[in-house]
């Protein structure tokens, strides 16, 4: 399948590197499908894009919330990941979307809405997280700066 996408232009996707989200994502219930891609040619491989195969003009960037949060494990109950069953530890890829506003400097993760994915499946859901600890906005450019000033020491 091909796509002409915001992001990377024109691109082929196979069809078993696409997602269904059989409820949509939050803000978007009609886009159901999409894939996980990222910019090769960047050295930062952290920072992901959840492209939309229904939209394609619609791309969110996502990253492994434990990249900038390395305690993130918040409570979720069995019954929301319902869809996703069966889920373990191997078979469980989690994102959260990243807000990149003109100021770098505010850049943020939505800790609160994460994104699960079961990988063998390929079903995946956002869910809202009644954890407390968990924000919205959880401010991460200080955080990004530190990891890329740690890699270039070694």
């Amino acid at each position: 399948m091909k796509l002409s996408t915001r992001v990377f232009g024109e691109v082929e996707i196979s069809e078993d590197k696409i997602l269904t989200f059989p409820n949509g994502i939050i803000g978007f219930p009609d886009m159901t499908r999409f894939t996980l891609m990222h910019d090769s040619e960047k050295d930062d491989s952290s920072i992901h894009w959840l492209q939309s195969v229904d939209e394609p003009s619609f791309a969110m960037p996502v990253i492994d919330p434990l990249y900038v949060k390395e305690d993130y494990n918040p409570l979720i109950e069995d019954d929301v990941l319902t869809d996703l069953q069966p889920l373990n530890e191997d078979n469980t890829l989690v994102l959260v979307t990243l807000t990149v506003p003109r100021d770098l400097k505010k850049m943020t993760v939505n800790l609160k809405g994460p994104i699960i994915v079961n990988t063998e499946s390929r079903k995946a859901s956002q869910i809202i997280v009644e954890d407390d600890d968990c924000s919205v906005k959880f401010p991460i450019y200080d955080i990004l700066q530190k990891i890329k000033e740690e890699a270039a020491k070694k």
